[in-house]
This record gives C-alpha cells, structure tokens and sequence, in this order.
C-alpha cells in the first residue's frame, strides 16, 4: 500500500465513529424534545435510583 493510500484509509476510518455520534446524538435530542416533560423526570428518577443516588 502507499503512503497516500493509508492515509485516505485512516481519515475515513475516522470519520465512521464521528457520523455515528453526529447522527445519535441528533437522534437523542429530537426524542428529548418530543417527549413530554414528565416522562424524561420519570426516567431520570429511575436512573438516580439504579444507580443508587439518593433523590428524595
């Protein structure tokens, strides 16, 4: 392989991870805009307490 061709191989390998956080993380806040308010507090309660963090 030539030099350029491990370069063209290296950037696209790095940009599968990035398109991947792009794409999920407009994908996490398209639901959280969404869903009502009360369903993201009951999830988020339901975290602090599977995690074991006091909340009330």
């Amino acid at each position: 392989m030539t030099t350029q061709t491990l370069r063209a191989s290296a950037s696209r390998t790095g940009l599968i991870p990035a398109v991947f956080a792009v794409v999920l993380g407009l994908g996490i806040v398209t639901l959280a805009g969404h869903v009502q308010a009360s369903a993201l507090h009951d999830a988020a309660h339901d975290v602090r307490h599977a995690t074991g963090f006091p909340c009330h």
